[in-house]
This record gives structure tokens, C-alpha cells and sequence, in this order.
């Protein structure tokens, strides 16, 4: 099973289309946002992915009116962080901001893979087993420089895509 995961897309349409197109070129499975959409119009546009797409709301979007309304309309699955999943059955959690992760951690031992967003800087490493992965800056301006994730669920291994 393959993840895509993208964090802090705030409101930039072009790398959202290019993120779109990675992703569904990679044939991902389920996309994980880890929040700062920004607008609802932004987030509609992630209904031309061809999977499904969970995630966590961020500080920028918690003000933002109509994000919940296009998440129904979608069928997209988010929520106040944590979010809790079990995929190919590990325990995943997404976060926004990281500062809730080592109570988490305490609660829930069994986690394998914290993915999470708001700090804009790339994140891979493992600690006490757990993978903590945040795919790092998604909405700048220089090309190449933005990144997003791909999880292979079934080895765990994480891969980088610039655009």
C-alpha cells in the first residue's frame, strides 16, 4: 500500500495541481494532508486525486469557513488533530503541530509512523521504533525545492518527491 503524504499546502493552486499529478501519476493508495490548507476552494481541488484523502486540520485552517462543508461534499476524512489510523495494520498518527506528539506517545505505545506538517522542514528519523516523518516545505515558490512523501506501508520505506 502506497501513502502520499503532503503537509502546508496553504493555498498555493499550481504546486497543488503538480502534487495532484504526482500522486496519481505514483498510483498512492490514500493521501495524508497534515493540514494548512488555507481555503475551501484549495481544498477541493484534491478531488481530482484518484484515491481517497484523510488528514488533520491545521492552525491556519481553524478560522477558515467551509473547509468541513467540502470535506462532506468530497468524502474526504478530516479532523482536529490526532488522527488516529490502522493501515496494513500499523498504528499511524497525524499531527499538524508536533508539540502534541510525546503525549501521544505515552497513550499509545503501539504507534509505528507519526506523520506531521506546520514546521516546513523535512523530518525522517526513528526513534524507540517509531518513524517520524514530515515531507517538509510543499507551498514555496522555487521550483524543486518542494517536497512530498510516499510511504511504502508494506516495508515502511519513505521516498521523497521534489517538484
Amino acid at each position: 500500500m502506497l501513502v502520499g503524504v503532503v503537509s502546508d499546502t496553504h493555498n498555493n493552486i499550481k504546486n497543488i495541481e503538480n502534487i495532484i499529478n504526482i500522486f496519481n501519476k505514483e498510483e498512492v493508495d490514500l493521501v495524508i494532508h497534515t493540514g494548512d490548507i488555507s481555503k475551501a476552494k484549495t481544498l477541493r481541488l484534491f478531488s481530482n486525486l484518484n484515491c481517497p484523502m484523510t488528514g488533520v486540520f491545521g492552525n491556519n485552517d481553524r478560522i477558515e469557513e467551509g473547509l468541513k462543508q467540502v470535506c462532506d461534499e468530497c468524502n474526504f476524512n478530516f479532523q482536529e488533530p490526532p488522527l488516529s489510523l490502522s493501515l496494513k495494520n500499523k498504528k499511524v498518527a497525524v499531527f499538524h503541530e508536533p508539540e502534541q506528539i510525546d503525549s501521544y506517545i505515552k497513550k499509545n505505545i503501539d504507534v509505528k509512523l507519526i506523520i506531521h506538517g506546520h514546521t516546513h522542514r523535512y523530518r525522517e528519523e526513528t526513534l524507540n521504533d517509531i518513524i517520524f516523518f514530515n515531507p517538509g516545505e510543499s507551498a514555496g515558490y522555487l521550483e524543486g525545492k518542494n517536497a512530498i512523501g510516499i510511504i511504502n506501508l508494506n516495508n515502511l520505506k519513505i521516498k521523497r518527491v521534489f517538484f
